[in-house]
Order: C-alpha cells, then structure tokens, then sequence
C-alpha cells in the first residue's frame, strides 16, 4: 500500500491563522484543523452523507461528537464535518483545536471567519468530490 496523500490549507496570519490537513481515506476524508496559539483536539467529528429530512433531494449529513471537557471547538468541528460530508458526499472526521488565550469577542470572530475560509478552500479542491 502506497503513503497516503495529504493535502493543505491555511487562512490568516499570526496568532489567527488556521491550517488544515486532509487525508484522503479511500472514498473519504480526514481532516485536522488547528490554530491560533495554541494547536490542539478539542473535539472529534464524524459526518455521514444522507439525503436531508427536509427534502430528499438535497444533502445533508449526520454527525457524532466527541469533544474534551472545557471546550468549545465542537461547535466549529461539527459545522465542518457536516458541511463537507453534505457538500462532497463522503464520510468525514474532522478534528479541531483552535485557540488563543483570553481571546475577545473580535479575536474569535476573526479565527471564525479564517476557519470558514479553510473550509472553503477545501470544498473548491476538486480532487476531494467524492460523490459519484
């Protein structure tokens, strides 16, 4: 079996950068989030691609969480797993660690903001469609 390929993405600068690593697992991904000054897991999620409730005919996704006590990056993990397994129709992990010590309002919304510009990123890589 060959080393798998990992794929990059990163948003901001200094202490409001957010990276991510993408590991393609056959048809699905995992993936890693960290950032600020701190690097960490804060939380772990799983998304399964279904069709949504809502409406057969668009995608939605189901998720597990697991997240370490004191934390809030499970709010920004599951978003993120559900919006990618919904979005490329795969299964997806993502885990997620992003902090800053005694941030202020305005220092998370600009890490927000620079995880949402990530995920982007990662939904416009091509190779990651997995949807047949």
């Amino acid at each position: 079996m060959e080393k798998p390929a990992t794929y990059s993405a990163g948003f901001g600068e200094g202490r409001y950068r957010v990276e991510a690593v993408v590991i393609p697992c056959g048809r699905d991904l995992a993936i890693t989030v960290v950032g600020g000054t701190e690097p960490h897991i804060g939380a772990a999620v799983l998304a399964v691609p279904r069709p949504s409730l809502a409406d057969a005919a668009r995608s939605s996704a189901s998720a597990s969480v697991l997240c370490v006590t004191g934390h809030k990056d499970d709010e920004l993990a599951r978003k993120a797993a559900v919006s990618l397994a919904s979005a490329l129709g795969c299964i997806v992990t993502v885990s997620a660690g992003i902090h800053v010590d005694n941030a202020s309002p305005e220092d998370i919304k600009i890490l927000e903001q620079n995880f949402y510009n990530v995920l982007d990123q990662i939904k416009a890589m091509p190779k990651f469609r997995c949807r047949p």
